[in-house]
C-alpha cells in the first residue's frame, strides 16, 4: 500500500508535537521535584541512647530543624560498641538525604583509633554537612576531697603515686581517654576503674571509690549541686557559656589540655549534593536562634554553626589528637 504525501506529513508533524510535549513536561517536572526536597520525613541517626547529653542535643537542633525543612525529622538511638553500631547503620542507608548521623565526633574518633575490625567510619563513609557545636566534660571530684582546684588534685596524686583511682563511663570511652590525658600531662600515676555509664560511675565517685573523673555537664551537674561533688574544670579549650565562673583545665594549670567534644551532621557518600546544601542552609539559620542556643546552654552544651570544609578539618584533626592519646594510653585495638 502506497501512503500519500499528505498522510506522512501529519504523521512527522504528530510525532514531533508529542516529543515536543514530553520534552517540556519534562522540565516541568525537573525543577518542582528539586525543589521539593524533602519530601518526606528525616532520620537522624545518633549512637548513644535516650537522655544522655548527644541526645539531648539531637531532639533539640532536630526539633527546629523540622519546623525549617517541613517536615518531621526523627531521631532514632542505635547505641553500643562504642559508637560503631550507630554510625555502621548510617553509612549502610540510602544516600538520599533522608538519612544523617549525627556524629559525637571525639567519642567517634577515639573508637576508630581502638576498634580493628570497622565496619563505617567517618571520612570514608561520610560527607560532612555541617557541625553544631561542643558539649564538654568537666573534671568532677568528691565534695569530700582535699582536692579544690587542678593544681591541687594534682599536687595530691603526685605525692601518693599509685594509690588514687579514676572512675569513667567505661574502657574507651571519653571520659576514659580525658582522665588518660589528664594524667599523662600532669605526670602522675592513677588507676582506671571503668564503668558501665556515668548512673553508676557518679555514685560510687561520691563515696570516694575515686579520685576524680570526666564526665558530661548533664550528667555530673546535679550531684555538683547537690553537694556531693566539686567541680574544678571544664575539658574544653574555651569556658562553656553556661558555666562562666568554672575556669578550662589550661587556664586551671595544666597547659596544652583540651577535649572539647565536637558534635556534627554528617551524611552517606553519594548523597545529593542538591540536599546538602539545603541543610546547611536550615542548619546554619536554626543554630542562629538565641532561644534554641539558651535551652541547650542549660544542658551544658555549646551551640554553633561551623561550616563543612573547617568541619571536615576539625574532624581529622580529632581523629589524629585522640588516636595518640590511644596510643601513648596503651590500650590495645579491640
Amino acid at each position: 500500500m502506497t501512503l500519500h504525501p499528505a498522510s506522512l506529513s501529519f504523521r512527522f508533524l504528530a510525532r514531533t508535537a508529542i516529543a515536543a510535549g514530553l520534552l517540556a513536561a519534562a522540565l516541568a517536572v525537573s525543577p518542582s521535584a528539586h525543589a521539593a526536597y524533602p519530601e518526606r520525613p528525616i532520620q537522624v541517626i545518633i549512637s548513644f541512647p535516650p537522655a544522655g547529653a548527644t541526645d539531648v542535643m539531637a531532639r533539640a537542633v532536630s526539633q527546629q530543624l523540622a519546623a525549617e525543612l517541613g517536615q518531621s525529622v526523627v531521631v532514632e538511638n542505635r547505641p553500643g560498641a562504642g559508637g560503631m553500631i550507630g554510625i555502621t547503620a548510617a553509612a549502610r542507608a540510602p544516600a538520599d538525604g533522608y538519612t544523617l548521623y549525627l556524629a559525637a565526633v571525639t567519642n567517634q574518633a577515639i573508637a576508630e583509633a581502638l576498634y580493628s575490625n570497622k565496619q563505617a567510619t567517618l571520612e570514608g563513609d561520610f560527607v560532612p554537612v555541617a557541625g553544631v557545636g561542643y558539649a564538654p566534660h568537666a573534671l568532677v571530684v568528691p565534695a569530700s576531697s582535699t582536692a579544690t582546684d587542678v593544681k591541687s588534685l594534682i599536687a595530691m596524686l603526685k605525692a601518693s603515686p599509685g594509690k588514687y583511682n579514676f572512675a569513667s563511663q567505661g574502657t574507651g570511652t571519653l571520659s576514659h581517654l580525658e582522665s588518660e590525658l589528664f594524667v599523662s600531662k600532669a605526670g602522675v600515676q592513677a588507676e582506671h576503674i571503668p564503668y558501665k555509664g556515668s548512673s553508676q560511675a557518679l555514685p560510687e565517685l561520691a563515696n570516694g571509690t575515686s579520685a576524680l573523673m570526666f564526665d558530661s555537664i548533664t550528667g555530673s551537674l546535679p550531684l555538683v549541686q547537690g553537694g556531693k561533688l566539686r567541680m574544678l574544670a571544664v575539658a574544653s579549650s574555651k569556658r562553656v557559656s553556661s558555666l562562666p565562673n568554672v575556669p578550662t583545665v589550661t587556664e586551671a594549670g595544666l597547659p596544652g589540655f583540651e577535649a572539647d567534644n565536637l558534635f556534627g551532621f554528617v551524611a552517606p557518600k553519594g548523597t545529593p549534593p542538591a540536599a546538602i546544601a539545603t541543610l546547611q542552609k536550615a542548619l546554619e539559620k536554626v543554630l542562629a536562634s538565641r532561644a534554641l542556643i539558651e535551652k541547650v546552654a542549660a544542658q551544658g552544651s555549646d551551640l554553633v554553626y561551623i561550616g563543612p570544609e573547617k568541619f571536615k578539618t576539625d574532624i581529622a584533626g580529632e581523629i589524629a589528637t585522640w588516636g595518640g592519646v590511644v596510643k601513648n594510653a596503651g590500650i590495645t585495638p579491640q
